[in-house]
């Protein structure tokens, strides 16, 4: 029997750099992956469907919503994301991490679907160093960052609810908290005692006449 995956949270606000430090885990880490979530946003430029989201209408997102596809499903700013229940449950199975790229919103979803789920909430160093990332990425119109600043309070309000919080001031210093993170969830009790059964069972029985 193989040690079932972890389920990583990783939850930030706009700009904070989490997309980039969450692709350079899944580079730097061996069986670890990332869900692809569906989302009703039209697709940016640099972006792929299938890579980054699945980019659907709004009547197909409802659809899966009402056949209960969806882990979790939320709205922000207007546009619906969800995460898919059997590509995550299926996943988790074979043994492999995942990693949801989800809102604080989704983040409380999961945490009850999956108390065993490990949470982690990244942070700008300042709002206004956030301000100027969310300027130069070029994605935006002002308004529409004067919006994901405002948002900044309200996901910051549930910050509590997670288990791990990372500053993403330094890149490098970034990447390896979150490494370190994933790396400790593997070492966790109740998945070490599913790999080495047979040696706990060996030494729980272990008689003092067999030396």
């Amino acid at each position: 029997m193989s040690e079932p995956g972890n389920l990583y949270v990783i939850s930030a606000p706009s700009g904070t750099g989490k997309t980039t430090l969450v692709k350079a885990l899944v580079e730097s880490i061996p069986g670890i992956t990332v869900s692809i979530s569906h989302t009703t946003r039209p697709k940016r430029p640099a972006e792929m469907h299938g890579v980054n989201y699945y980019f659907i209408e709004e009547a197909e997102f409802q659809q899966l919503v009402e056949h209960n596809d969806f882990l979790e499903h939320a709205t922000v700013f207007d546009r619906h994301y969800g995460t898919s229940r059997r590509w995550v449950e299926d996943t988790l199975r074979r043994g492999i991490d995942v990693i949801l790229e989800i809102d604080w919103q989704g983040a409380k979803q999961i945490q009850d679907l999956f108390p065993n789920s490990i949470s982690v909430f990244i942070l700008p160093p300042s709002v206004s160093d956030l301000y100027q990332r969310l300027i130069k990425r070029n994605q935006d119109n002002i308004e529409i960052i004067k919006q994901r600043i405002t948002d900044v309070r309200e996901s910051t309000n549930h910050l509590g609810d997670y288990d791990y919080m990372v500053i993403n001031d330094d890149f490098s210093a970034a990447l390896s908290d979150l490494k370190i993170i994933v790396e400790s969830g593997r070492l966790i009790q109740r998945r070490q005692s599913i790999k080495f059964s047979k040696l706990i069972k060996e030494l729980s029985t272990a008689k003092v006449d067999e030396f």
